[in-house]
């Protein structure tokens, strides 16, 4: 591996030209077919297998008229006055007369009133899904009702379902980036080439995304996952070659060869360290669930683009910028004025003097973090959880300030046979059945198709969508339905699709952590040529993704410094977020285990004893280690900023777990741990010293091809097989 990439890093230092207008053109290529093919991003979480999804398709098949989108017009009188029929029927007019709605009920005639008649709900029904809804229909049913004088007039419903919209919140994690970059490297030049060379990636990355979401239907938050992972990991790689490139050089190798020996080694390590960011995330394709997969392979393209780009491109610009990537006082041969030790040597050897000390503290302290992930609960985000300032939150507020917090979560229970009277008696025993089911308010009255064969029955429980008694009534509905016999009889609803996609995910965790977990240690197995280094971070990752959880669950569920975040709701966290998470913090985790441990086994194979080893691994990665973790916090800290309530916890999520896996779990318990194993570390049965390939990443071969001793003998290399 490394012999190849030493190859490949030399040839792009020769050819930097040709490389460099080869990922201008197709950067290019990319951002026309990007502008010509876009499509539009979806919000639809369709759930395959579940009974929710089965009504929704029955639905669509049998009463197309009432499977398009729902919206929510909510009408209030001032204190202390009513409503009439006539003060509301201009707003029931003019819902109706907005494009795309196939019509709207009168709430006098559909009994949508509170007790004091000051409140009413006028239901409109769409001719189309949420996504298909224009944004002029969407804005002319937001001024349905702007003529009916004296009333609080707002728009809900499932139309109201807002975008997610990236702006310029992202721009706030770059530079800080470009910050950090400039302290790490002491030099405009390479902190900048770094940076645009991370950029490039993501732009063709994301080009490539948009230049596909015309024929793939992408979720509305795949694009911002994708942007988010491609800027971190595009940076962290190109910053992590740099500066192994940035070290040769200080060495004395000429520009050439040390691009070639840093894209063979610390190449070889983001190789790797991209190959399981990609395995965790191509992993959510085994979930079963469309907009998930969607999710982790747009973002595992985007991962692999910069993986490519560090390869290729930065080697490239590497040549171009040659010494000014150095600070002045080390261009054209000057000495390193002389310096106190790196704070990673100290840093490394006080882990290695306290490591009992500092594995009990930070292992208990991790523990002590999680206890909240216990009453971790689920759910899809609702209009509860929107900005206090948008419509769709206005509207419910208003919705349960008049009617309770049930009248936000709506069920539906679908009834279907192949005969009419058959549909007619089991509705009505199914309203009877559901009305006596706890949790619920009513059982509004149903409606028919034109056949008469299927029928759309509300439910109106007593408690919020996303609230643990609705989650019970959903449950006991079901049961009590089985009763009736004869008919087909499914419970759907956003409220009971949200509960239906939180237990699937529940139910594919164990199984997905299982194979990711399982996959990234064989590779890692691979890489190391050890059985203990890759078991060891496997449960590092258990103690940062614990931690995260609990942190998370404080502070977006609990509500424990909420303010600070700008989260004036807290809630259930979003359903898909554990799973999420795990296959990214999994991924990002293993990149700082990858880029520590392959400096310490580059070391120990060396000839170096075990012990300094570990602590010239820390000692030469802490300062790249620090400002990869900061960059990585800075860009996703970014998407906290946003409103939108799932893009704003995945963010906050994936700031926390860089902090905790990069500082405390692999800069403190890995070295720890590695110091306390010595070179049992690096202890792998003869048969699997048989079976499985040398990889190399450490570089040892890189002497034979280049005729240059740096110390490795057949010696060493055996004694790591020992």
């Amino acid at each position: 591996m490394a012999s190849l990439l030493y190859r490949l890093g030399r040839f792009s230092f020769r050819r930097r030209g040709r490389i460099a207008a080869g990922w201008l053109v197709l950067l290019a290529l990319l951002g026309a077919l990007a502008l010509l093919f876009h499509g539009q991003t979806t919000d639809k979480f369709t759930m395959p297998g579940t009974e929710s999804q089965r009504a929704l398709t029955s639905l669509k098949e049998e009463f197309p008229e009432a499977s398009g989108t729902t919206g929510t017009i909510v009408v209030a009188a001032p204190e202390g006055e009513k409503l009439t029929p006539a003060r509301v029927a201009p707003v029931v007019a003019e819902a109706k007369d907005v494009p795309g709605v196939l019509g709207a009920i009168d709430p006098f005639q559909a009994k949508a009133l509170s007790p004091d008649l000051r409140y009413a709900l006028v239901q409109v029904q769409f001719d189309k899904s949420a996504e298909d809804v224009t944004d002029a229909e969407r804005t002319a049913y937001e001024k349905a009702g702007a003529s009916a004088k004296g009333l609080t007039v707002e728009h809900g419903g499932e139309v109201m379902t807002a975008k997610v919209e990236v702006g310029s919140t992202e721009a706030i994690g770059v530079a800080v980036a470009a910050v950090v970059l400039v302290v790490t490297f002491g030099s405009l030049v390479a902190a900048g080439m770094t940076l645009l060379n991370a950029l490039i990636g993501v732009g063709a990355g994301m080009a490539g995304l948009f230049a596909l979401s015309s024929t793939v239907e992408l979720t509305s938050t795949a694009p911002v996952l994708a942007l988010m992972l491609g800027l971190a990991v595009g940076i962290d790689y190109s910053l992590f070659i740099t500066s192994r490139y940035r070290q040769y050089l200080a060495e004395g190798l000429d520009g050439e060869e040390a691009v070639g020996r840093a894209t063979g080694t610390a190449g070889s390590a983001v190789v790797f360290a991209g190959a399981t960011v990609v395995i965790a995330l191509v992993g959510l394709s085994v979930v079963g669930i469309p907009f998930l997969s969607v999710m982790g392979l747009a973002a595992a393209g985007t991962v692999l683009v910069a993986v490519l780009v560090a390869l290729t491109l930065l080697p490239a610009a590497l040549g171009f910028a040659g010494e000014k990537v150095l600070p002045r006082r080390l261009r054209k041969g000057q000495p390193a004025p002389q310096r106190t030790e790196p704070f990673g040597f100290r840093w490394g050897r006080l882990v290695a003097r306290l490591r009992i000390p500092l594995l009990v503290v930070g292992i208990a302290g991790l523990g002590a973090l999680a206890l909240p992930a216990q009453d971790m609960r689920l759910a899809l985000p609702d209009a509860g959880t929107a900005a206090v300032d948008s419509p769709a939150r206005k509207a419910y507020d208003l919705t349960s300030e008049g009617f309770g917090p049930g009248f936000n979560g709506r069920l539906l229970a679908v009834v279907s046979s192949d005969d009419a009277a058959q549909t007619r008696a089991a509705t009505a025993q199914a309203a009877g059945l559901i009305q006596d089911t706890p949790g619920v308010v009513a059982v509004a009255q149903p409606q028919f198709n034109k056949a008469g064969t299927t029928a759309l029955l509300p439910v109106i429980p007593k408690a919020g969508p996303t609230d643990v008694a609705t989650e019970d009534a959903v449950h006991a509905i079901r049961d009590k339905v089985d009763q009736v016999k004869g008919v087909d009889i499914a419970l759907t609803g956003v409220t009971a699709l949200g509960i239906d996609v939180s237990e699937k995910l529940s139910d594919a965790m164990p199984v997905y952590l299982g194979l990711v977990v399982g996959l990234s240690v064989l590779l890692l197995m691979l890489v190391f040529r050890s059985v203990l280094v890759p078991l060891k971070a496997a449960l590092g990752f258990l103690l940062t993704v614990g931690a995260t959880f609990g942190i998370t669950v404080a502070i977006f569920q609990q509500g424990h410094l909420a303010d600070l975040l700008g989260i004036d709701t807290p809630g259930p966290l979003v359903s898909f977020l554990p799973i999420l998470l795990i296959g990214i913090l999994f991924g990002l985790a293993m990149d700082y285990e990858v880029f520590l441990v392959s400096r310490m086994r580059e070391d120990f194979v060396h000839g170096t004893p075990a012990r300094d080893a570990v602590v010239g691994g820390v000692g030469h990665n802490a300062r790249v280690v620090t400002a990869a973790a900061l960059i990585m916090t800075a860009v996703f800290g970014g998407f906290v900023l946003l409103d939108d309530p799932i893009i704003k916890s995945i963010g906050f999520a994936l700031a926390v777990g860089v902090v905790v896996d990069a500082f405390v779990v692999r800069m403190t318990l890995v070295p720890a741990v590695m110091t306390l194993l010595g070179r049992a570390a690096w202890w792998l049965p003869r048969p699997l010293q048989r079976a499985l390939p040398d990889l190399d990443i450490e570089g040892a071969s890189l002497d034979a091809a280049t005729g240059k001793d740096t110390g490795t003998g057949a010696e060493e290399r055996d004694a790591v097989r020992v």
